[in-house]
């Protein structure tokens, strides 16, 4: 089976989105699939680009076909990474048009740029897949006026309930219409660091600094000053227990100066900026505590899941997207509490027990979440879609 899969964000810019379509891309090649993802990039076909792309000698697999130059523009209380003018959307449906696809998977359809013009214009069947929680005015307005497109659409899932729920809003149309897939995650590499750490759980006692992680973009939604602000509060309430540890600040973003300015030279918070696959599951399996502090607007928390696979205790925002994911696998804190999370924060790090209990209730729960079961629940809505084609 020939499938595309379109995503409007461009993959050499860190995103949830860009990440899941990637790995699923891999994961369907790998099942026999041919694959090809289109989104912003290099136009007339590129490697996958950044970050985020396969490791050297690993090409997932998959082609990839880009459709020009992305812009950042603000949507959601983040910047996102499209190409939204009508010579991307018309690349898009030339390139789908060409590639003669089986199935075109659409990630986002409301996007514009690549999804959009996939939408508007792109051969069918259809999947589509919302991933958004939270609408502003713009994206309610947007749905309104392509309300009759939803039409071309055969197969319409939401990666949760809290996005189905926004998907449904902004459509009009019931709940019950749309399907949820859950995100999914590459399992081994988190698997293997964490079983080459072994267990976090260490005490003060050992004389091992205890870490702290934060993994996100530091932008004003995922909360990094939340955490910072807690990080300070737990300095001047608990300083014993301060001089102990150490927050790892990873990711990069229209905050970071600001933010790093803000906590000064403190000896106890490193900023090793944005990382590879690699080091970031190696510094997840050699955390203490992992921090979600985000404020709004997460339909998923793959991040979660990720820390929770490596063997990490969790302490997350009590929003619907984190609440989902984490259950009762994660300490849950009011958002933007900063007291709260300071208190969750000198609570857990005293206490390994619990730490340890987080840690194994998390590693079980990111079992049910893997990218493998994610793209077998694809592959058969792509045979449904296939199969009621006239």
């Amino acid at each position: 089976m020939k499938v595309a899969l379109v995503c409007p964000y461009a993959p050499s810019v860190p995103g949830g989105v860009q990440a899941q379509v990637l790995a699923l891309a891999a994961v369907l090649h790998k099942r026999g699939l041919d694959v090809t993802v289109v989104a912003p990039g290099a136009y007339k076909g590129a490697a996958p680009l950044g970050s985020l792309a396969p490791a050297p000698g690993d090409d997932g697999g998959y082609s990839f076909a880009g459709i020009g130059r992305s812009v950042s523009i603000a949507t959601n209380g983040s910047r996102a990474p499209v190409a939204p003018g009508p010579l991307a959307m018309s690349r898009t449906v030339r390139v789908l048009r060409a590639e003669h696809r089986d199935v075109v998977h659409i990630h986002e359809p409301l996007a514009p740029g690549a999804s959009l013009g996939a939408l508007i214009g792109g051969p069918k069947p259809i999947v589509a897949t919302f991933h958004r929680s939270d609408s502003d005015l713009i994206y309610r307005c947007a749905g309104r006026i392509l309300r009759p497109l939803v039409g071309r659409i055969d197969s319409t899932v939401a990666v949760s309930e809290a996005a189905r729920d926004t998907a449904a809003a902004v459509l009009g149309c019931r709940v019950a219409d749309i399907g949820l897939v859950p995100n999914g995650i590459d399992l081994e590499p988190y698997l293997r660091h964490s079983r080459d750490a072994g267990a976090p759980g260490t005490t003060m006692a050992t004389g091992r600094r205890l870490q702290v992680l934060f993994i996100g973009r530091h932008e004003e939604r995922k909360g990094l000053r939340i955490l910072l602000e807690a990080f300070d509060h737990l300095g001047r309430t608990d300083p014993s227990l301060a001089s102990s540890c150490r927050l790892v600040v990873v990711g990069q973003g229209p905050q970071t100066e600001t933010l790093r300015a803000r906590a000064g030279n403190s000896g106890g918070i490193e900023w090793p900026g944005a990382v590879d696959q690699a080091e970031k599951s190696r510094l997840l399996a050699s955390s203490d505590v992992f921090v979600a502090p985000s404020l709004r607007g997460e339909s998923f928390g793959v991040v979660l899941l990720e820390a929770m696979a490596a063997g990490v205790a969790v302490i997350a925002s009590d929003i619907p997207g984190y609440r989902l994911v984490a259950a009762d696998a994660a300490q849950l804190v009011p958002p933007g509490d900063v007291p709260a999370l300071a208190g969750a924060l000198s609570s857990l790090l005293r206490d390994p027990a619990t730490r340890s209990r987080l840690a194994a209730a998390g590693a079980s729960r990111a079992l049910a979440y893997s990218i493998d079961a994610t793209a077998e629940s694809y592959i058969s809505l792509y045979a449904s879609a296939v199969a009621r084609r006239p």
